[in-house]
């Protein structure tokens, strides 16, 4: 469908990386993160957030070590062009319902625009998070420079 990949880099770029996300549940959460991304052209931030969250309810998202990848079951955006990851960072853990029965503290909410994508970026983001290095830029609260500039690095090489 579409022709090139996009690098998580440029996805991260976009979605932005957001600081002290408050509330007390996963549902006070997205909520309170989807109010501060970049608005979307193609989908009110209201339908954004029931999505968000209807997949929630279907399972958690977190993958585990206080990472959730939360994200809409069913790509509601067209355009590859508003594809975006958003990094946040709960002010404080939250129970996720994870497997690991570790609370969340760090999310990449992934908006992308085809279940081809989706995997893609899923991908990129499983990979990063087992490397140990990014992993702690994730528990330090990294800059969003430093976490640029560390995907981009390991990226470039990438084919």
């Amino acid at each position: 469908m579409f022709e090139t990949e996009k690098k998580l880099a440029e996805l991260i770029e976009r979605g932005g990386v957001y600081y002290d996300i408050q509330g007390t549940t996963y549902r006070e959460v997205l909520a309170n993160l989807v109010k501060a991304i970049p608005v979307l052209h193609s989908v009110p931030a209201d339908s954004l957030l029931k999505a968000v969250l209807e997949r929630e309810d279907l399972m958690s998202t977190s993958i585990g070590n206080g990472i959730a990848l939360p994200h809409p079951r069913i790509p509601l955006i067209s355009s590859p062009d508003e594809e975006m990851v958003a990094l946040a960072y709960l002010k404080n853990p939250v129970d996720w319902n994870s497997l690991d029965g570790e609370k969340v503290d760090t999310l990449l909410l992934i908006i992308s625009a085809a279940a081809k994508h989706h995997l893609q970026i899923l991908s990129k983001i499983n990979y990063f998070c087992r490397q140990e290095n990014f992993y702690g830029m994730l528990k330090e609260h990294a800059k969003l420079y430093e976490i640029i500039g560390f995907i981009r690095e390991a990226e470039k090489n990438w084919k």
